[in-house]
């Protein structure tokens, strides 16, 4: 029995107001609310997540849904080669 598990995209979702941005939580796991820049970074289940963007641009307070970028930063890195000039 092969446990998969399921991809995640991150969302960061610009609202109007903290109050309603509870709701959120209904399409996927909060993980961060910045009170100060008014924002909430959540994460949905990825096959369906186009889906859940239009769902939330929709709503009335909130003003921006941006998508994470980090599959596409680089994680492999590669040590430098010693450069020392003598």
């Amino acid at each position: 029995m092969a446990l998969e598990i399921a991809e995640r995209l991150g969302l960061a979702v610009w609202v109007k107001d903290l109050k309603a941005a509870r709701s959120l939580g209904r399409f996927g796991n909060i993980h961060y609310v910045s009170k100060r820049l008014k924002y909430v970074f959540l994460y949905v289940d990825g096959k369906k997540a186009n889906q859940l963007i239009y769902r939330i641009e929709r709503m009335p307070f909130v003003t921006r849904v941006d998508r994470s970028l980090r599959r596409e930063l680089a994680t492999e890195f590669h040590k430098p080669m010693n450069t020392t000039s003598n």
